[in-house]
C-alpha cells in the first residue's frame, strides 16, 4: 500500500468512526441541554470545561512527545509506554488534587465541586485512553483507536438516554461519562496487548524523568490549546453567571465537530511528518504541511458559511428557543474553526521539526492576550466579548506561527496563496447563491457539495499535483 493510500486509509476509518460519534454528541447534546435548561446546563459546561484542562495536565504531553519518538523506532514502544503508564498515575493524582485547589479558591458552590469530582474520575480514565491511542497511531493504526471511540460514544449516549428518562439528574449523567470512558479504557488495553504491541510495565526514574522533560513543552502547547475556551466559560462562570456560559457553552459545543477534523489530521500526519524531518526530507515535509492546509481550509471555509446561514434553524432545532441567543455567538465563533484548521498543520510542522519551544512561545503569547482581553471585554459585552477575545487571540496566534515558519526558512509559497483566494471565492459565491435560495436546512450540506467542488475546480483551485493525489487514493496510475 502507498503511503498516500495508507495515509487516507487511516483517515477512513477516523472519519468513518467520527460520523458515529458526530450522530452520538449532536443527539446528548440536545437532550442534556434540554433536560438541564440554561442553569445546570452552564454547571455541566463548568464541570466539562475545568476538567477538559485537567486531563491535559494527566497527559503532561507524554503522549505527543511518545507518538513522536515512537513512529520512527517501533522498537522502543514496550518500554515507553511500560514506563508512561504507571508515569501517568502519578500525573493524574496530581491533577485531581490541583483541581480541588482551584475549586477551592474560586469558592465554587457545592453543587458545582460534587459535579466537577465526578468528571474528575472520568478525566483520569480519559488520561489513559488517550495515552493508548498515541501508541495505535504511532504505529500508523488508527482502527483500534476508531472501534474505542465508537465503543465509548455509543455507550456514554445509551447511559445518559437512560439517566435522563428514569430522571437521575445532572450526577447520573456524570457517571454515565465514566462508566462509559471505564469500558473503552478496556477495550483499548485488549487491542493494544493483543495487536500492537505488550508494554514491559516498570517505574525507571531516569527513564521517567528523560520522558518528563522532554514532554514538558508539548505539556504547555496542549493546555494552552486547550485553554482557550474552557478559559472562557470559567470566566463567563464567575464573572457574569451561569447563564452565560451556558449560552456560550451551546454555541461552542457545535466547535468541536468541525475540530475533529483538525484532531484527525493530527493523528494521521504527525507520526507521518515526524518521519520525514528524522529522513532530512525537507521538501516532502513542506509539501505535506502545504497541502494539509490548502485541503482543510477547502472544506471548512465553505461550510463556515452555510453555518453562518443557518445558525439561527441549527440553535432552534438543537436548543430550542430557550437558547435564541446562541445563534449570533455560532455564527460569529464558527470563524475560529478556520484559523485552527491553519494552526494545526503549523504546529505539526513545528513538532515534528522538534520546534516544540516555539510553538511553546506562540502559544503563551496567545493565552495572556486571551485572559487580558476576556477581563476587558467580558464584563462589559458578556459572552459577546468572550467571542471577540478569542477569534482576535487565535488569528494573533496564527499570524506569528506563520512568521515562525517562514523564519526557519520555510517561505511564503504563492501559489498557495492563489489557491486559497480561489477556495475564498468560492465559497463566497456559495453563500451568496445560498443567501438568495436557501435550502431546507437537511438537504443543504449535499447541494452544497454539488455546487462547491465543480465551481472551485472551474477556478483552478485543483492543481497537476492534487489531482494525482486523488489518483492514488482510487488507486489509479
Amino acid at each position: 500500500m502507498s503511503k498516500v493510500r495508507r495515509i487516507f486509509s487511516n483517515m477512513g476509518w477516523l472519519v468513518s468512526s467520527q460520523l458515529i460519534i458526530t450522530v452520538c454528541t449532536f443527539i446528548w447534546t440536545i437532550i442534556i441541554a434540554r433536560y438541564l435548561g440554561v442553569f445546570e446546563y452552564g454547571i455541566y459546561g463548568f464541570a466539562v470545561s475545568i476538567t477538559g484542562i485537567m486531563v491535559i495536565i494527566a497527559d503532561f504531553g507524554i503522549n505527543t512527545h511518545i507518538v513522536r519518538d515512537v513512529s520512527t523506532d517501533y522498537s522502543i514502544a514496550s518500554k515507553y509506554l511500560g514506563n508512561a503508564i504507571p508515569l501517568k498515575s502519578v500525573f493524574a493524582i496530581a491533577s485531581v488534587l490541583l483541581l480541588l485547589l482551584v475549586l477551592f479558591l474560586l469558592g465554587t458552590d457545592e453543587l458545582t465541586v460534587k459535579v466537577t469530582m465526578l468528571f474528575a474520575i472520568e478525566m483520569v480514565l480519559k488520561s489513559f485512553f488517550n495515552l493508548l491511542k498515541g501508541a495505535f497511531q504511532a504505529f500508523e493504526d488508527v482502527k483500534y483507536q476508531a472501534i474505542g471511540n465508537n465503543i465509548l460514544h455509543v455507550v456514554l449516549l445509551a447511559f445518559i438516554i437512560i439517566a435522563i428518562y428514569t430522571d437521575m439528574g445532572i450526577f447520573a449523567i456524570a457517571v454515565s461519562y465514566i462508566t462509559a470512558t471505564a469500558i473503552a479504557l478496556a477495550y483499548g488495553f485488549y487491542a493494544l496487548n493483543k495487536n500492537i504491541v505488550r508494554p514491559k510495565y516498570e517505574f525507571d526514574r531516569e527513564f521517567c524523568k528523560k520522558i518528563t522533560v522532554l514532554s514538558i513543552p508539548f505539556a504547555i502547547t496542549g493546555i494552552l490549546f486547550s485553554a482557550y475556551y474552557f478559559l472562557d466559560i470559567i470566566m463567563l462562570e464567575n464573572i457574569i453567571g451561569s447563564y452565560a456560559a451556558g449560552i456560550y457553552n451551546a454555541a461552542y459545543k457545535l466547535i468541536p465537530v468541525q475540530n475533529i477534523l483538525v484532531s484527525i489530521y493530527i493523528a494521521i500526519i504527525f507520526p507521518v511528518m515526524s518521519k520525514l524531518f528524522k529522513n532530512n526530507d525537507d521538501s516532502m515535509l513542506i509539501f505535506v504541511y502545504e497541502k494539509s492546509v490548502k485541503y482543510m481550509l477547502m472544506l471548512i471555509i465553505p461550510f463556515s458559511v452555510l453555518i453562518v446561514i443557518y445558525a439561527p434553524a441549527l440553535i432552534q432545532i438543537i436548543y430550542g428557543s430557550e437558547y435564541a441567543a446562541a445563534s449570533t455567538v455560532l455564527a460569529t465563533l464558527i470563524w475560529t474553526v478556520s484559523l485552527l484548521f491553519v494552526l494545526g498543520p503549523g504546529t505539526n510542522l513545528l513538532n515534528s521539526s522538534h520546534k516544540e519551544m516555539a510553538v511553546n512561545k506562540i502559544y503563551i503569547f496567545g493565552a495572556v492576550i486571551n485572559v487580558i482581553l476576556n477581563l476587558i471585554f467580558i464584563p462589559q459585552f458578556s459572552y459577546y466579548g468572550a467571542v471577540f477575545s478569542t477569534i482576535l487571540s487565535y488569528a494573533l496566534i496564527a499570524a506569528i506561527q506563520r512568521i515562525v515558519i517562514y523564519r526557519l526558512g520555510h517561505g511564503f509559497n504563492r501559489k498557495l496563496y492563489i489557491d486559497l483566494l480561489r477556495i475564498i471565492v468560492g465559497s463566497l459565491i456559495l453563500g451568496v447563491i445560498f443567501n438568495f435560495l436557501t435550502p431546507n436546512i437537511w438537504i443543504a450540506l449535499p447541494i452544497a457539495i454539488i455546487i462547491y467542488f465543480p465551481l472551485i475546480y472551474l477556478l483552478g483551485a485543483f492543481d497537476k499535483d492534487d489531482k494525482y493525489i486523488i489518483k492514488e487514493i482510487l488507486g489509479k496510475k
